[in-house]
């Protein structure tokens, strides 16, 4: 059987927890930061997970993972 490619966007991007969550990064956080309250940007701060809807599809991207 062929080897499965792995989605490059997605391995960079998302992290599979221990108990096989799907971990990112929220976006926004990069630039343009002075005209956004801290009440916007705090959340920001933490990690996202990829809801239940999208995570099979998200899988299929990291086969090895």
């Amino acid at each position: 059987m062929p080897k499965l490619k792995t989605n490059s966007c997605a391995k960079k991007r998302i992290k599979v927890t221990a108990t096989g969550k799907l971990k990112y990064k929220k976006p926004g956080l990069r630039h343009l930061l002075h005209q956004e309250s801290s009440n916007l940007k705090r959340p920001k701060r933490k990690a996202g997970y990829v809801d239940h809807a999208n995570a099979k599809n998200v899988k299929l991207m990291l086969p090895y993972n």
